[in-house]
């Protein structure tokens, strides 16, 4: 079954994205993981979402995004948005500028475009992918479908608790697909990205926190990273191998925390929400309308996943929940 994407309009929120290459192909190398994370920061930039993290690999990407409220823009600060994400001197910025000079605000069309723009998941994500999209079939001389489906999102509670299990999730792809063993080693990543000095990449890590800043967090981040999710301490011991933590959940063992995150969880994908079971239950109220009459309650325990006490989805994942 089909299950809708679940968005809160106007309303701020975080969201877990995920999109795949067309057939699982593996088209994404460094240069395309580069312009993939130019092009998030530009248009993160323009549209107002506040990038907690990412990760970009070789056949897919994850973003996790905060999306504030409806935003209200002057023309001034629509046009000044435009100009940072275009270029000063490309056609659109200068249409822009020579008609907020000319009339001295934006005709109601160029507005309403621009402002359809800002504070949506969905008009950011098809953004994003369209333009990626051109660029690699420019550059590769191919034409056709690059990405393999509509991108899968889940709705996250937005709190400190909530939001750094997902991120941990998402920083961690890099260390689970084999390419470093170390999730700080990996460029295309907001972990990455932070540990390499970039401002926005910690501004986007700290922000799991209100008020957070990266100073104080990065160390307790980095042990729920390494500690936590499998390396113990300095003695470079690996928590359990796959197979074996899959075999023990068929025989009903509890999964810790630093099992879980080395593993593929489709709870942190393809649970629809993600939160406390409060917040779960009133997301199905409010979207009742999207599920069938059968449906009495909104609140799925993740079964067997220590860590992840009191939370709670949206999907009743029976089959290969964890992979």
């Amino acid at each position: 079954m089909r299950f809708p994407r679940l968005k809160l309009a106007g309303r701020p929120a975080v969201y877990h994205c995920i999109s795949r290459i067309v057939g699982g192909q593996r088209l994404l190398g460094d240069l395309e993981k580069e312009q993939l994370r130019l092009l998030l920061r530009r248009q993160a930039a323009f549209c107002g979402l506040e990038v907690i993290t990412y990760c970009f690999l070789d056949n897919h990407f994850h973003l996790l995004l905060r999306v504030p409220a409806q935003l209200a823009c002057t023309d001034q600060e629509l046009v000044g948005r435009a100009v940072g994400f275009y270029g000063p001197k490309s056609p659109q910025a200068m249409a822009l500028q020579e008609a907020l000079a000319a009339q001295g605000r934006l005709p109601d069309d160029l507005r309403e475009g621009l402002g359809r723009r800002l504070g949506d998941v969905s008009a950011f994500m098809k953004e994003f992918k369209q333009r990626f999209s051109r660029w690699y079939n420019r550059r590769h001389k191919r034409f056709g479908t690059l990405w393999a489906e509509r991108f899968k999102s889940l709705l996250v509670e937005d709190t400190p608790e909530v939001v750094e299990k997902v991120a941990a999730y998402i920083d961690l792809n890099p260390v689970r697909a084999g390419r470093v063993r170390d999730p700080k080693d990996y460029r295309w990543s907001g972990y990455g990205e932070a540990m390499g000095g970039n401002r926005l990449a910690q501004r986007g890590l700290a922000g799991m926190a209100a008020g957070g800043e990266w100073g104080r967090m990065q160390a307790g981040y980095r042990a729920v990273l390494l500690v936590k999710s499998g390396w113990a301490g300095r003695s470079g011991k690996v928590a359990l191998d796959g197979a074996t933590i899959r075999r023990g959940l068929a025989q009903g063992a509890r999964l810790g925390l630093g099992q879980v995150l080395r593993l593929r969880v489709r709870y942190l994908s393809d649970g629809l929400v993600l939160g406390t079971r409060g917040y779960v239950e009133g997301l199905l109220g409010e979207f009742r309308d999207r599920f069938g009459p059968g449906r009495r309650s909104g609140a799925r325990g993740l079964r067997g996943l220590a860590g992840f006490e009191g939370l709670a989805t949206l999907r009743d994942l029976r089959v290969r929940a964890v992979e």
